[in-house]
């Protein structure tokens, strides 16, 4: 085929993928978008001064709404998410929910047998036909018995290559291969739904509408037959919720309150600006300080206005089978988590493992009662401020030593489970994906560079970072998988070097296969 290598090796039913006419489709979104998309992402290293934008008034002030739901998303109380591994599908298919967030982004990891594996997985899931059998002899089918969930695909951001697969000797974009083999292989089906992640400019969300635009067009897909739902999980991205919906407005299904990588986000693009912009421990940061308080108010207030669906954050806990008390306690903080979620008027809500989808569900339906969703809750009341969304002294607290001790643990047993390619790792009983390990560097970069001291007097230097660092090493000296001493010296450089690495998955993905 003209321009386009496959570097990877073969994965199983690869071919299947992998045809010289899925390929051709993927290389030809590449040519056409690849030189935009790079635009773009280097546009997000000339940092701005953050608020609603001027040039964009007209947009916040006129009188539009997205594209009406198709029937299959008008409820999403109760929303699942996880890698598009082959069990795990099964396991969401099963799970009762109303969506499957199919993760090929931060909860997978970009190892070559992932990428392709998992369109491998998605087709079967799109069809009904996929069922498991493990190397214990376990069998994993779809039951009958159970509404299976719609199914809304989140590929890659738009930094993230794909070296595995070149046109025109380039890597081809992540986000461009993800999308271009699920649509190519899929869309006739007539349910190509989308999360789309990490944006941080109305300008981003145009290049998606006009990549949906040309995929539709070239495969006689009807326009507007795609609807993606956006994560605002980045601080500039909540300065432009409305113009990321009216850029996407014909193929738009709502917003996700991406709580994770919004601190990340925050930590990252203040993180040298001084005391007033340095952010707490993180497990002391919930979605009741003030700052993400006005982050979901106005997302809520943003895609009602524009008829779009609000969906709230991840509930990360897992119930433990053979703890009941830990359960007990997962479940009491989910529930609280959802009951204001449903409260303030979000539409749904997402959880990471299938026994907290029946109490989503209850909650979420204890709020709606008949309705499918809360798209008649206007909020009119809500008036949020670039202020109140750049007030991050109102969180309070402070970094303790047991922070610091977190943050090393949680990211270098994260970066160990990713080397091996398990992107969504349960961590002291959280499903933790790559957002964790994003904030626990990050905020340990932060820390160092504005000469943070701790609750005990201690200072934040990398030489105390390191020593954390090498206490846990030994602490984990038995972990499986072989990736202890790559985890280690990849959080390290991440953590500590001179300039800040703007995502940890681009180092790592230099190091797997």
């Amino acid at each position: 085929m003209s321009g386009v290598r496959v570097l990877g090796g073969e994965v199983e039913r690869g071919d299947e993928i992998l045809t010289p006419d899925a390929l051709e489709f993927v290389a030809g979104l590449h040519r056409d978008f690849a030189a935009t998309r790079d635009e773009l992402v280097a546009r997000r290293a000339r940092r701005r001064p953050l608020g609603f934008l001027p040039e964009t008034r007209a947009v916040r002030d006129g009188d539009w709404k997205v594209a009406e739901a198709p029937e299959p998303l008008r409820d999403r109380r109760v929303e699942i998410t996880g890698p598009t591994e082959r069990k795990m599908t099964i396991n969401a298919l099963n799970s009762g929910a109303k969506v499957w967030l199919a993760d090929l982004e931060d909860a997978n990891t970009p190892h070559w047998h992932n990428v392709v594996s998992g369109q491998v997985n998605l087709y079967d899931a799109a069809r009904g036909t996929i069922d498991h059998t493990s190397p214990e002899g376990k069998r994993y089918t779809l039951r009958d018995d159970v509404a299976r969930p719609t199914i809304v695909v989140r590929p890659r951001g738009w930094h993230l290559p794909e070296r595995h697969v070149e046109v025109d000797g380039e890597p081809a974009v992540g986000a461009l291969v993800d999308f271009g083999l699920h649509f190519f292989h899929n869309a006739e089906l007539g349910k190509p739904y989308y999360y789309l992640p990490k944006m941080e400019s109305h300008l981003e969300a145009r290049l998606w509408n006009d990549v949906f635009t040309a995929a539709q067009e070239r495969l006689g897909v009807p326009h507007g037959t795609i609807r993606a739902t956006v994560l605002i999980e980045t601080i500039p991205a909540a300065f432009e919720m409305e113009e990321i919906l009216y850029e996407l407005r014909d193929h738009a299904s709502g917003l996700n309150a991406g709580r994770w990588d919004y601190l990340f986000s925050i930590i990252k693009y203040f993180r040298d600006a001084g005391p007033d912009f340095v952010l707490p421990d993180r497990n002391s940061i919930t979605m009741t300080v003030p700052f993400m308080r006005a982050y979901t108010e106005l997302l809520v207030r943003t895609c009602h206005k524009r008829g779009a669906f609000a969906m709230g954050g991840m509930a990360a806990f897992i119930p433990n089978r053979r703890d009941p008390e830990v359960t007990e306690r997962a479940l009491a903080k989910v529930r609280d988590d959802k009951r204001r979620e449903a409260g303030d008027g979000f539409d749904g809500s997402w959880v990471a493992h299938p026994d907290l989808v029946p109490v989503c569900a209850e909650i979420f339906g204890q709020e709606l009662g008949d309705k499918p969703n809360q798209l008649d809750e206007l909020r009119p009341e809500v008036s949020v401020t670039a202020e109140q969304l750049l007030d991050f002294k109102s969180a309070g607290g402070g970094a303790t030593r047991a922070g610091v001790e977190s943050a090393v643990d949680v990211g270098v047993r994260y970066l160990v489970s990713w080397l091996g390619g398990n992107g969504a790792a349960a961590i002291h009983n959280l499903m933790e994906d790559a957002a964790t390990a994003e904030i626990s560097r990050s905020q340990l970069w932060q820390w160092v560079h504005n000469g943070v001291v701790l609750d005990d007097g201690t200072p934040v230097t990398a030489d105390l970072v390191r020593d954390v660092l090498a206490r846990v090493k030994d602490d984990l000296d038995d972990l499986d998988g072989g990736h202890l001493d790559l985890a280690v010296e990849l959080f390290e450089r991440v953590a500590l070097s001179d300039e800040f690495v703007d995502f940890l998955t681009l180092p790592a993905y230099e190091r797997i296969g």
